[in-house]
């Protein structure tokens, strides 16, 4: 008997899942995270989840994690000294940047312009020069270079990044100076941009290849660690990390490229949702992670992620492959506020955090939050995560008072509603960014809602997006480690061209992807994985000659076959996909391909679906009590159920409460939720078809 391990470490807590692969019988953990040595709490939880399944660390096969160590050193400003060696007369590439000011109109003003991660006294120019076309305009100066190195030596500089202009195009002169950084720097990490991103664009390629060597000491000593405790522990498997775009990687490849696994957590999400969401029969959703500070949305289509070519850290944005995932500042945690100015009330992005957290957690808080919000409303249950939390309604009920006091509304109630009425309008804007802006109507898609807070405002969120049914997974608040568990090794390869499309052909673009799947195949055959079951597929970043963006479309192999229907597909995918997003096509201008890459996975751990008993359709065995709760301006009476013991085909209808150890649903009035028999509650109005499984 084979079990896989799913870890997710978060801000406030870590989330174990333990999987029976053959039965597909999971067994939870939930436990505080420990900042200052995450591994303490991942192992801790570890030996919790093995305890409840009765199984010793011996039994436990692959460990798949998704980590916050990259995002936090970044988010906390705590990563490493960072030396950066440019071409001759490039120092300034981090200092110019991009012209670009968030906000809105002369928000320059108040902008704090962030500090580039290698500061400008530990950046050095060596003198050499590639062409745009990889050609050596000026032979690399090696003496130049060793005594440009050994000043940085001097100054105490923890970590190397090297970023030469168009060292994409030729990494003959980057790889000299890593080697004679060996030598010179002894045991500090370097980071060379013609590895981390060999893609053209000085400043994007260099903030990316800077941010990995700032984040590679801190990763590289944590996975160490990790996987030596898990070793000395007895577990026998290897460890994997999770990536941003939803693939594994080795713990040493994530070690070597840690930009590359800083959106682990909220991939994890994503690639969990894929997987609960198939077991329902829908291919085409958005997902809502709503935690205590923040909540993240994404869509996927065809059980596939859409997937972005950036990835957005606080005030730092690099170029690494990733779902694309927005945020909003709306969590459980999102404070309540309302400004003498206007008068208006605000929820977020402000948040009471974990400490002290809301009032109704008793620890200090005394801020209305958006969960004081629903103790007031009567939607949370007095004690949460099992007994391990218990609510304070009075202290809620004075936190959310402020509000009403500050404003002409009547009741504390009306307050509360106001509180939460406005959290969801702030995570439907969000939900429409990644769908109606791009292209997407979201009533053509289900809505998956997990996290801690995600299933208490799911029913509204699919009220007001129009997408359903509503999804709520089997325990949501564990789903990104659900997602750590299911997901495959992948590993990808790219080359930056900048070709018109009359400058090839079929078979020479055919040639160049061949070459990219090969070095693609070459990490997941290291790991044991025969090339029969690798999954290759090809993406190109497309542009019209003259433009200044791109356009990531994907390429079908197939069409590539010797008949000149490859490089015709393409432009026609590029014009649909243009079309989609910008309404207008560019007939006169020459398609220009700019960047291909190979992307190659692994096959899906063959983890089975658990399945629930089958019941009819009352689920009067799971009611546990009933309640008043505040809905539509009016108390009524909601049925309150026990998740657990919910059966497949059960009914439930609104409005009613459901509860479990790590989240809460709410079915509100005129919807109802169908029990599937893989666990999951679909909620619909309840004029659909409401045993509908599929």
């Amino acid at each position: 008997m084979t079990y896989r391990l799913g870890v997710d470490v978060g801000g406030t807590f870590t989330d174990i899942l333990l999987v029976n692969e053959e039965s597909g019988e999971t067994f939870r953990a939930k436990t505080s995270s420990t900042p200052a040595d995450q591994s303490i709490g991942v192992l801790r939880g570890i030996e919790h989840a093995c305890r409840l399944a009765g199984i010793g660390l011996e039994q436990v096969g692959d460990v798949l994690h998704g980590t916050t160590v990259a995002t936090n050193a970044i988010l906390e400003g705590k990563g490493a000294r960072v030396g950066l060696v440019t071409t001759d007369g490039f120092r300034q590439v981090l200092q110019i940047a991009r012209s670009f000011v968030p906000g809105g109109l002369a928000g320059w003003i108040i902008w704090p312009k962030p500090e580039p991660l290698a500061a400008l006294e530990d950046t050095v120019e060596v003198r050499g020069r590639m062409g745009s076309k990889g050609e050596i305009v000026t032979p690399l100066d090696e003496d130049d270079v060793r005594v440009q190195l050994r000043k940085l030596s001097q100054q105490g500089v923890e970590a190397l990044s090297v970023s030469l202009i168009n060292s994409y195009a030729n990494s003959e002169h980057e790889q000299r100076i890593g080697e004679i950084a060996a030598e010179e720097l002894p045991g500090i990490a370097v980071s060379l941009s013609s590895s981390v991103l060999p893609e053209l664009r000085e400043y994007e390629r260099t903030i990316t290849t800077v941010a990995n060597a700032y984040v590679q000491p801190q990763v590289a000593r944590y996975v160490a660690n990790l996987e030596s405790q898990l070793k000395d522990s007895g577990a026998s498997g290897k460890l994997f990390i999770l990536k941003s775009d939803g693939g594994l990687v080795s713990a040493g490849t994530a070690a070597d490229n840690p930009v590359s696994v800083m959106m682990s957590g909220p991939a994890g999400g994503v690639i969990g949702a894929v997987w609960v969401a198939e077991q329902t029969g829908h291919h085409d959703f958005l997902t809502l992670d709503m935690g205590g500070t923040s909540t993240d949305v994404a869509l996927v289509q065809g059980l596939t992620p859409r997937i972005g070519r950036e990835t957005t850290v606080g005030d730092l944005k690099v170029r690494a492959t990733s779902v694309d995932v927005r945020t909003v500042g709306a969590g459980g945690g999102s404070i309540a506020h309302v400004p003498p100015l206007t008068q208006a009330l605000r929820v977020g992005p402000q948040s009471a955090g974990a400490s002290p957290g809301p009032a109704a957690y008793a620890a200090g808080g005394t801020e209305p939050t958006v969960t004081d919000a629903n103790v007031v409303l009567g939607y949370l249950p007095t004690e949460l995560a099992g007994g391990e939390i218990t609510l304070d309604r009075q202290a809620a009920r004075a936190a959310v008072q402020s509000i009403m006091d500050a404003t002409t509304l009547e009741s504390v109630e009306a307050a509360a509603a106001g509180i939460v009425d406005i959290v969801n309008e702030n995570m439907f804007g969000a939900l429409r960014l990644v769908s109606v802006q791009q292209g997407f109507d979201p009533r053509d898609f289900a809505l998956v809602a997990f996290g801690g807070a995600g299933p208490l405002h799911a029913n509204a969120l699919g009220r007001l997006t129009g997408a359903w049914p509503v999804i709520i997974p089997p325990s949501p608040g564990v789903l990104c480690a659900y997602g750590d568990a299911t997901t495959s090794l992948r590993d990808e390869s790219v080359r930056t061209l900048i070709r018109g499309f009359n400058e090839m052909t079929d078979a020479s673009l055919r040639e160049i992807l061949g070459e990219l799947a090969a070095t693609a195949r070459a990490s997941l055959t290291a790991e044991g994985i025969a090339e029969s079951e690798h999954d290759i597929v090809y993406s190109a970043d497309l542009r019209y000659h003259g433009q200044g963006f791109e356009i990531p479309v994907d390429i079908d192999i197939d069409t590539f076959d010797g008949n000149g229907g490859g490089l015709d597909g393409l432009r026609t995918a590029f014009d649909t996909e243009h079309q989609r997003l910008f309404s207008f096509l560019l007939d006169n201008n020459e398609h220009e391909l700019v960047t291909v890459r190979a992307t190659a996975s692994g096959p899906r751990p063959d983890v089975a679906a658990a399945t629930i008993a089958e019941g009819g359709i009352d689920p009067a065995e799971a009611l546990s009590t009933t309640t008043e709760i505040w809905v539509d301006g009016a108390l009524v009476q909601a049925n309150v159920y026990d998740r657990q013991r919910l059966k497949a085909g059960n009914v439930v209808g609104g409005p009613a409460i459901i509860t479990e150890m790590d989240s809460t649903t709410l079915v509100l009035p005129d919807h109802a939720a169908t029990v599937h028999h893989s666990g999951s509650l679909l909620i619909r109005p309840i004029n659909a078809n409401q045993t509908q499984e599929g």
